[in-house]
């Protein structure tokens, strides 16, 4: 299979990330988002939506929404569990992830690295509703190693890709101890070199 996607984006993070836990060799194939790759006639025939990231299958069919490909690529694995209502507290995160973290922590974090704003130049609402997000994750967090169970799960995935660099976009996450706790652990889980 292949991953199409831009590494900078933490959406397709999430699904790189989960391919390599799994022991994954998809391809995968750069789309700079910067330079509008994603609106291309050959993307949109992949993905009418013009996102990132997409996943191609071996039989050409393909899947966009990074937490739709995350669903995808875990069934049958550790990392979705088999029980029915832990499937269903996996998707509750899942979807909470893309309606109230990822529409403020993502933006921010592009506003300011992809944008070059300065943090002081960001919409407060938006840092108010990232810091939000933040610290409901810094309560879920408390006393648990992972969001579901003791291992990690597609829901920590989904929530880790932006969350590990939030101070890329402003955010302070060092008084955050159950948050930077928890992504140290799904960091050495996942192999990553420390976000900062």
């Amino acid at each position: 299979m292949r991953i199409h996607g831009d590494l900078n984006s933490g959406n397709c993070l999430k699904v790189v990330y989960a391919a390599r836990l799994l022991g994954r060799d998809d391809t995968f194939v750069p789309v700079d988002l910067m330079k509008g790759e994603a609106r291309t006639p050959a993307f949109l025939a992949m993905n009418d939506m013009g996102q990132v990231p997409v996943l191609e299958l071996e039989d050409g069919r393909c899947i966009a929404q990074s937490n739709a490909i995350l669903r995808y690529l875990a069934r049958g694995t550790a990392l979705l569990p088999d029980e029915p209502f832990l499937q269903a507290k996996v998707d509750e995160l899942l979807f909470w992830e893309q309606y109230s973290h990822e529409p403020y922590i993502a933006v921010c974090r592009f506003e300011t690295v992809y944008l070059g704003k300065p943090a002081s130049a960001l919409d407060p609402d938006k840092v108010k509703r990232g810091n939000n997000a933040l610290d409901f994750m810094e309560r879920r967090l408390a006393g648990r190693r992972f969001f579901i169970g003791e291992d990690i799960t597609i829901a920590d995935i989904a929530l880790l890709a932006y969350t590990r660099l939030a101070h890329e976009g402003g955010f302070d996450l060092a008084p955050r101890a159950a948050l930077t706790g928890w992504i140290k652990r799904c960091e050495d889980r996942l192999g990553l070199a420390p976000s900062a």
